[in-house]
């Protein structure tokens, strides 16, 4: 028996005019009316949905064409709060952000994947209740929740795939570990590789359509934004990379993390623990190390660039980006590491395909996690099917 597919909402609902609006394509009435071909009594009617819902508001007057000032609109971005969440291996930030994205306040602790889904979720629980309340708002307001994992993820039903590096977070559903929400808080879980490439593609790369996006923390993750979108390929699994070098055509791939991250750094350094007293278990404390000049830290972690380098070679070769963009806390050890991962990229790639191509540190530093998460949770929350049901829900009650 075939599986009855929900209609899908015309495009002529309240969400499509909300899109226009929030993307800064059309925000006047007649701009609205050119992109859409709509008359202007159902642009009207639309726009009344969303100021009634409280979605948007008139931000002002616009002068058009030297006749009548035209009103432009804008979202509310006041109208409640995201929670944005951005869960590493060894490193974890969290954010309070207006509908819009703007960070109003974030925290962060050196506790991450290896600690559990349980820690994890209780601690950002009590953050979130603090923050909350230093800026003077309330979990009432909260609309949306983003959250990034180290690891595959189910987009579509908020569950983490299996195997992760640590069991525990097996078939996690991230929702059952957020306490009892109400049921119109939407929550969208992506891998920490896509959220910090929606940030830095969108907000620092805008010049840029298509990119190699990887994070190198204590792990290693990419992720590839084509045509401006990121791409999660079937599963929500794209962008795994595999080490590079293999004793035999017979071996399985191992895990590029397994050979070239933050962890094969932090495991060589243990070996020769007695170095100052100085206790390796964090990126953070690598890069720490790298920036006091610490010889056995820097050829490291320019090995490990190197490494890496070569793992994306050939993804530059597949999808042919023009840059390749290097975040997470392991970037923050600066030009040494990036340089090894580029040169790497350019004596590996094909000379077509590294043509114009750029190699450079993500833009938007150590906030990218948190402002990736938000804009899900931002695009989950104002997609344009649900605003569309609910604005006509809405209306329907009146």
């Amino acid at each position: 028996m075939t599986a009855k597919v929900p209609p899908r909402t015309p495009q002529t609902g309240s969400g499509v005019v909300l899109e226009l609006i929030r993307s800064g394509a059309a925000t006047t009435r007649s701009a609205l009316i050119e992109h859409l071909g709509w008359s202007r009594v159902t642009l009207a009617k639309r726009l009344d949905e969303l100021l009634e819902a409280g979605l948007i508001l008139q931000s002002g007057q616009e002068h058009s064409g030297g006749g009548r000032p035209a009103s432009s609109f804008a979202v509310a971005k006041d109208a409640g709060l995201l929670l944005a969440m951005d869960i590493g291996s060894s490193h974890t930030r969290v954010g309070i952000t207006d509908l819009i994205s703007t960070v109003l306040c974030e925290d962060e602790a050196d506790i991450g994947l290896f600690d559990g889904p349980d820690d994890i979720f209780s601690w950002a629980l009590q953050v979130f209740e603090h923050l909350l309340r230093t800026i003077g708002r309330s979990f009432d307001e909260v609309r949306g929740i983003g959250i990034g994992v180290p690891g595959p993820v189910d987009v579509t039903s908020g569950t983490l795939g299996s195997p992760q590096l640590d069991p525990r977070w097996d078939d996690v559903r991230v929702r059952d570990y957020l306490g009892r929400l109400p049921e119109d808080i939407v929550i969208t879980v992506d891998r920490d590789a896509n959220i910090l490439a929606v940030g830095e593609s969108r907000l620092a790369w805008r010049e840029h359509r298509d990119l190699v996006v990887v994070k190198a923390g204590i792990g290693v993750g990419c992720a590839l934004v084509l045509d401006g979108r990121v791409y999660r390929g079937g599963r929500g699994g794209a962008g795994q990379l595999s080490a590079p070098l293999r004793t035999g055509l017979s071996d399985p791939l191992r895990r590029l993390e397994t050979v070239a991250s933050g962890g094969t750094v932090r495991e060589g350094l243990a070996r020769g623990q007695d170095r100052d007293g100085i206790r390796v278990r964090t990126s953070a404390d690598i890069v720490r190390l790298v920036e006091q000049g610490d010889a056995e830290a820097i050829a490291a972690v320019e090995a490990v660039g190197e490494v890496i380098g070569y793992a994306i070679a050939d993804v530059v070769g597949i999808i042919n980006p023009t840059a390749v963009v290097v975040g997470g806390n392991l970037a923050e050890a600066g030009d040494r590491f990036i340089a090894a991962i580029r040169q790497a990229v350019f004596r590996a790639s094909h000379a077509f395909a590294r043509q114009g191509l750029v190699v450079e540190r993500a833009r938007l530093g150590m906030r990218a996690g948190v402002r990736g998460a938000s804009l899900l949770a931002q695009d989950a929350l104002f997609d344009s099917d649900r605003i569309s049901t609910l604005t006509r829900s809405s209306a329907g009650r009146a």
